[in-house]
């Protein structure tokens, strides 16, 4: 946070709140606030009744991984994605993510998900980890092209850790208030994607938080590191692990910056500037990925040997985000309409949790975004960003650790220190949704995370930790218990005839899509990725 008193930082965002808050003349109650859209996606494993990665090509029981809107497949065949529809009550998505996880499991034959973000029982050889396969269309074919690329570039282990995004947005009406109040000669559309990036800017400085307070994955199975060197302690025969970790998934072990990646530095502060560098990642060629080349054998392995293929591949724990049409590219969607929400990226799978995520984190969610994106956020210029990210990785190993220290603005500050003052403010944020709403449940998801802070025994990473001592289980065996545990719930609870019906006709569209797309393909696989290609390079316009 900028080098502001507590006090002027506290009246930026209150001033905010009450802008937005305040009825207008004509009575009317504002609740803005109450209007933007939350989304989930999950990702999750398939894996035997043993734990160990399915080897089973995604079900078509389930659809066509390439044109379900709700089912999908991430990096491999096996990597289940699980994305809800938009909506304005966190309290709904999480209905519409249980429902999602209840068909599945009355169409998953006798496999189960694993409900943890570091994999289990991966095959011996990281090349036998099978790739999405996405049939034989121009498209479906690209996927799959991307992920050959992503294998000889990062190796398929890493690309098995799995996740939860959480998409959030406000009300346009929001922008349009704050946009009157600034009184921004600005147009309204790149007023909001500066106050989007805004949010951005705080959360990559704040999201240390998020580690701490949901951070759930302190553990491994050794297999994972295939040999890799570490710094990791020794928990039991088959489990690594640090004893104050939060999250290994979002250290460097688990999305360990290659050095393309590492040398790649996002400019959040202007959306030009954010866009510009993302266009020349996906279109400067990089000499080991030139090495490996585009083909081998007569086969494409790899989109492109730049250093990003698409912008996709840049891993940041958030991003700006437009819907796209069809067709079209991430970059271009946001060079054309401007930022519409931001993909939040680093919440692991809370593995005590039978969908991965609770609502109440997901309440503490949003006020801690609605603090990102309504304080001040001064520019994050590359010290500050490193600095950022430095704290980021030292709460991912020893988030735990008594009497952590962290760097604030180049000053070093007691983690608990500076947690307190984003906690006053997350209240603030938490107390103005729950007065709209009439409730109090903001409040109490807040004063839950503050009790983590009071005691670190209370985080999630630290119960997995004591969970397998306990029960003196191995990172292995916990994975298994849990996922066994919820699938056991899920399958207790299986939909009604009707959500059942609505769910197979989805997957029955989806696969008479893929079909169309496959018959009406026309044009050659190279042209079509020349023709993809080539709108990288046109830098994009603002």
């Amino acid at each position: 946070m900028p080098n502001t008193t507590p006090s002027h930082h506290h009246d930026a965002l209150a001033h905010r709140l009450s802008v937005l808050t305040t009825e207008p003349e004509s009575g009317a109650k504002r609740t803005a606030l109450l209007q933007g859209l939350r989304g989930i996606e999950k990702e999750s494993l398939r894996v035997t009744p043993e734990g160990q990665l399915a080897m089973t090509p995604h079900p078509r029981a389930l659809g066509s991984a390439l044109s379900h809107p709700s089912l999908t497949t991430d990096y491999s065949e096996a990597l289940l994605e699980l994305i809800t529809p938009a909506e304005k009550d966190i309290a709904i998505t999480l209905d519409k993510l249980d429902e999602l996880h209840r068909f599945v499991y009355a169409r998953l034959d006798g496999e189960m998900l694993w409900n943890n973000s570091m994999p289990g029982l991966l095959p011996a050889r990281d090349e036998d980890i099978p790739l999405a396969q996405y049939g034989t269309s121009n498209i479906g074919r690209l996927k799959h092209v991307y992920r050959m690329g992503l294998a000889l570039r990062y190796g398929r282990t890493m690309q098995c850790i799995a996740g939860i995004h959480y998409n959030y947005s406000l009300d346009e009406e929001v922008w349009r208030l704050l946009h009157a109040e600034q009184q921004s000669t600005a147009r309204a559309v790149d007023f909001q994607s500066e106050r989007y990036l805004g949010l951005i800017r705080n959360f990559r400085r704040t999201n240390w938080l998020l580690m701490y307070l949901f951070g759930a994955s302190p553990a491994l199975d050794r297999r994972f590191l295939r040999g890799r060197e570490h710094t990791l302690e020794t928990f039991d025969a088959d489990t690594l692990y640090r004893p104050y970790a939060t999250s290994l998934r979002m250290s460097d072990l688990g999305y360990s910056n290659t050095t393309a990646q590492a040398a790649l530095h996002a400019d959040y502060d202007t959306l030009s500037g954010y866009l510009d560098g993302l266009a020349q990642a996906v279109s400067q060629p990089y000499p080991p990925y030139e090495a490996i080349g585009t083909r081998r054998d007569g086969q494409w392995v790899q989109i492109n040997t730049n250093v990003l293929q698409i912008e996709n591949e840049f891993y940041s724990t958030i991003r700006p985000k437009r819907v796209t049409h069809p067709g079209e590219r991430p970059l271009q969607a946001l060079a054309a309409r401007g930022v519409q929400y931001v993909e939040v990226r680093c919440m692991d799978i809370d593995p005590f949790e039978p969908t991965g995520i609770s609502l109440e984190t997901s309440r503490f969610l949003d006020a801690y975004l609605l603090v990102c994106a309504l304080d001040n956020s001064p520019p994050l210029p590359p010290a500050a960003y490193a600095e950022a990210n430095r704290n980021f990785g030292m709460v991912t190993l020893e988030g735990r650790k008594p009497g952590l220290e962290l760097v604030r603005d180049g000053q070093p500050v007691a983690m608990l220190e500076w947690a307190d003052a984003l906690m006053a403010q997350i209240e603030r944020a938490a107390a103005t949704l729950d007065a709209l709403r009439g409730d109090d449940v903001h409040a109490r998801a807040v004063a839950a995370q503050r009790a983590k802070l009071a005691d670190a025994s209370l985080t999630p990473s630290a119960r997995v930790l004591q969970t397998m001592r306990e029960r003196g289980q191995s990172f292995l065996a916990f994975g298994l218990a849990q996922s066994a545990a919820h699938a056991a719930h899920f399958r207790a609870q299986p939909l009604d005839a009707a959500q059942t019906e609505a769910f197979v006709q989805l997957g029955e569209a989806s696969l008479a899509e893929q079909a169309r797309l496959e018959q009406e393909e026309a044009g050659s696989f190279d042209a079509f990725i020349a023709a993809y290609g080539a709108y990288t390079l046109n830098r994009f316009s603002v």
